[in-house]
């Protein structure tokens, strides 16, 4: 039975039917043919009354501007990457650095179900049935030593491969962190697919960070390096400008960008001409994460 915690639908009463058939099966021969890890039970899913986007939506409507800065651009050209084979640098302060290929990542972990929803700074919205596992499930595993306060991601950086990454839209590679309490959450994800199926390019293949109460650019993309670290990370958007993109940049209805509120936002895929909805404080996942920021001020603190 699907798990339903604090009251968020589940897959049950969200997914497409058509999308899920028979898919824990496909996924879990696939999964061990692989040697990637086996299908855990679905953990946690979207605030009630929304339903996940179609896999067309969620794969034509992207910001990836190492790909190029419109929207349909990932889609057009993000396939160029290549993926396989993967690994991603984890090093710092850490019991265990080194070089680890992608497959010996995901072996032995737990690949959840989890219908998150996803609120980009532009003020537009998605639902997306993500696959992965637990960030923490890997921090676990290498060892966080005493004293790390922080973990910096970078995205890869290849312009070979990535025909927006010629252009200075940001200082590259693309960079992110979060604070340490942030990526132990249950709910911070290191996804490898969506729908059942591997993450394409223009979604963040083979492997990206969801942080759902934050804003989009938060959960990085095509992750080659992970770093614990006891000072706050270099993040690429807050370098790029401060005023508009802060470190923490938690979904927050009160603290407008400065070029248009945060107060309501555009739901893809709701008709021609969209709808839009209140946003909720936290994406809507306040139960699980407003302790963390008990004693931060969240408007200086953006």
């Amino acid at each position: 039975m699907a798990r339903n915690w604090n009251g968020k639908l589940t897959e049950n009463d969200v997914t497409p039917e058509g999308l899920y058939l028979n898919r824990r099966q496909i996924m879990a021969g696939a999964m061990a043919g692989l040697g990637l890890g086996s299908i855990a039970g679905p953990a946690l899913a979207a605030p009630t009354g929304l339903t996940p986007n179609t896999l067309e939506e969620i794969t034509n409507y992207n910001n990836y501007y190492e790909f190029g800065t419109g929207k349909e651009d990932p889609a057009e050209y993000a396939h160029n990457l290549t993926t396989a084979p993967w690994s991603v640098e984890i090093n710092g302060m850490v019991d265990k650095p080194g070089t680890y290929a992608l497959e010996d990542i995901v072996k032995g972990k737990d690949i959840e179900e989890r219908i998150y929803r996803l609120r980009c700074v532009e003020a537009w919205s998605m639902v997306i049935p993500w696959n992965g596992f637990q960030l923490s499930a890997l921090l676990d595993q290498v060892g966080v030593q005493s004293g790390a306060k922080y973990v910096a991601f970078e995205t890869a950086y290849r312009p070979d491969e990535m025909i927006g990454a010629s252009r200075p839209v940001l200082d590259w590679p693309y960079r992110e962190g979060l604070r340490l309490d942030e990526a132990m959450n249950p709910l911070t994800l290191l996804a490898t697919g969506i729908y059942g199926k591997d993450l394409l390019g223009q979604n963040g293949a083979p492997l990206r960070l969801v942080v759902p109460w934050k804003y989009g650019f938060k959960s990085i993309k095509s992750i080659v390096r992970i770093t614990l670290q006891e000072e706050q990370p270099f993040t690429s958007w807050k370098d790029a400008n401060h005023r508009e993109y802060g470190f923490y940049s938690n979904v927050n209805p009160t603290v407008d960008h400065p070029r248009w509120s945060q107060a309501t936002e555009r739901v893809i895929g709701a008709g021609l001409f969209g709808s839009r909805r209140e946003t909720d404080m936290f994406n809507g996942y306040g139960d699980e994460v407003a302790g963390m920021y008990s004693d931060l001020d969240l408007q200086k603190n953006f």
